[in-house]
């Protein structure tokens, strides 16, 4: 409902500053894709999809995908990438870039999300995660402003702690920052959400940035 945010450099500035993925950018198209130093993780971030896919993360051998549209919260977004390195066993930063290990029925519990037959319903029935074992697309974020679009699509070996950290930031009642004009109509002109402006306020603790040791001078080895 608040619309995904502008925080890209959250989803994509660690693995390539603080993690040294090898990457590629298109500024043409705002495209830039980033491969893991071991090149089993690919992640594309690609704004022009005519599809609306605004980011894809592959992993091969098992070969699993994460999927997200461009109305998917960033700050859910950062969560999934930011915790891509662990998985290689890459732990620097591991302290600041956490994984969630409370099992998604916990987490919706916590958030007053219902759950029956494989699904998890928001409180105010517009968001759910949908669980399909066996299936290709094993998980599968809707929200009925965006039919026919998920917000995020994982498909079967994704590692359950990925869909773990994402559902758990977009169950969280904290409040998350936007620019007015991207927060999406429907919101701005409903009664369903709560627009505050926060200028003046300190920066929103609903995400970790990773970014911020760019901002100090790197040492050269």
């Amino acid at each position: 409902m608040a619309g995904a945010g502008d925080r890209v450099a959250d989803v994509l500035g660690p693995l390539i500053h603080l993690f040294e993925w090898k990457h590629e950018h298109d500024a043409a198209t705002g495209r830039l894709t980033a491969d893991s130093p071991d090149g089993s993780l690919f992640v594309d971030f690609d704004p022009l999809h005519p599809l609306g896919r605004w980011l894809t993360v592959a992993h091969h051998e098992p070969y699993w995908e994460a999927m997200f549209s461009r109305q998917a919260p960033l700050e859910a977004v950062a969560a999934v990438t930011q915790a891509l390195p662990q998985l290689l066993g890459d732990a620097r930063h591991a302290d600041r870039i956490p994984i969630t290990d409370m099992p998604l029925d916990q987490i919706a519990e916590l958030h007053d999300w219902s759950a029956e037959d494989n699904v998890l319903t928001s409180p105010d029935l517009y968001c759910r995660l949908e669980h399909t074992p066996g299936e290709e697309i094993s998980w599968q974020v809707e929200h009925v402003c965006f039919e026919g679009a998920p917000l995020a699509s994982f498909t079967q070996d994704t590692p359950e702690c990925l869909v773990r950290n994402f559902f758990s930031h977009l169950t969280a009642p904290m409040a998350v920052e936007r620019v007015f004009a991207d927060i999406p109509l429907s919101t701005r002109h409903g009664r369903t959400a709560l627009i505050t402006p926060v200028r003046g306020t300190a920066v929103n603790p609903h995400v970790h940035h990773a970014l911020a040791p760019l901002d100090r001078p790197r040492r050269r080895r």
